[in-house]
């Protein structure tokens, strides 16, 4: 086999010398994957964000260095090379909101279930069940709503900029606060673990230009929610009444009350307890036997 595979080799370089054949190891191809992964996902994630523009706009500098180093025109490859820690600074301020975004969306990813703060399921079938009434209750009578449920990402700087309530969850109380002419009825409601932690709370608003130019800002209001954690966000339209679902950057809209129960329910199916080495540690397995 050796004599073989040498013979082969003799009769390449002997007849087609001009070949370069390098060594190629697993982890070649395995870098060659990843790296393509990264930069697509780098480049969709982009292409839906303000940075698009601004990665088109840094595109054509490139371009225009480039055609100043083929034409050998010195002064100005003399001020784009001391300009480079400059240019690279104001990168990453410019780029700031985008690249926390993206961070953040790293982090909520579970790559380690082993290390998962192991909670339950974010709210019981029958609070699921009444918060889905009462958004259809109020679709109904075209009230305006915007209700955040918590999953495992902690809203806590989205929580502070409302006024606390810390309620039990509840039909009545949800349409309550989101009445016209009611203290609470402007902006969104939070909720975390069958409770109302806080309502009139600010949400940051998606900047996809793929959203539809129909929705207004309260839905817009809710992508950038979910775009920027693992919440669901239920969104009652006050035009309309149609009630719609935010979760993962995306806005599913017009959905009936089946349709909402049940993304709402499968998305809040977590790790059990059992899984986490925390709460292992914390006599998690004695409350589980």
């Amino acid at each position: 086999m050796v004599k073989l595979t040498g013979y082969f080799e003799n009769l390449i370089r002997r007849y087609i010398p001009a070949w370069y054949f390098p060594n190629i190891h697993f982890t070649d191809v395995l870098e060659v994957i990843i790296l393509s992964f990264i930069i697509y996902q780098l480049l969709k994630w982009i292409k839906n964000t303000k940075a698009w523009m601004l990665l088109k706009g840094m595109v054509v500098i490139l371009v225009f260095i480039l055609v100043a180093a083929i034409l050998r025109m010195n002064t100005i490859l003399y001020l784009a090379k001391n300009s480079l820690t400059v240019l690279a600074t104001a990168a990453i301020v410019v780029f700031q909101p985008e690249l926390r975004r993206a961070l953040e969306k790293l982090g909520e990813k579970n790559y380690m279930p082993i290390i998962n703060s192991g909670k339950q399921r974010r709210a019981s079938d029958y609070i699921v069940d009444e918060i889905v009434e009462a958004s259809f209750d109020m679709g109904q009578v075209k009230t305006g709503a915007l209700i955040v449920i918590e999953n495992v990402a902690t809203l806590t700087e989205y929580e502070n900029t409302g006024i606390p309530v810390d309620a039990i969850v509840s039909r009545q109380l949800l349409i309550n606060i989101f009445e016209h002419n009611t203290p609470l009825h402007d902006g969104a409601v939070m909720i975390r673990d069958n409770r109302i932690v806080s309502a009139t709370c600010y949400l940051p608003l998606s900047e996809n230009m793929k959203i539809s130019k129909e929705l207004g800002t309260r839905h817009r209001a809710a992508v950038g929610m979910s775009e920027v954690s693992d919440a669901m966000v239920i969104v009652v339209s006050e035009e309309t009444g149609a009630v719609s679902l935010a979760t993962g950057g995306k806005i599913l809209r017009n959905l009936s009350k089946e349709e909402i129960k049940e993304e709402l329910i499968s998305v809040m199916e977590t790790t059990p307890v059992s899984n986490s080495i925390f709460n292992w540690l914390k006599g998690g397995r004695r409350h589980e036997e």
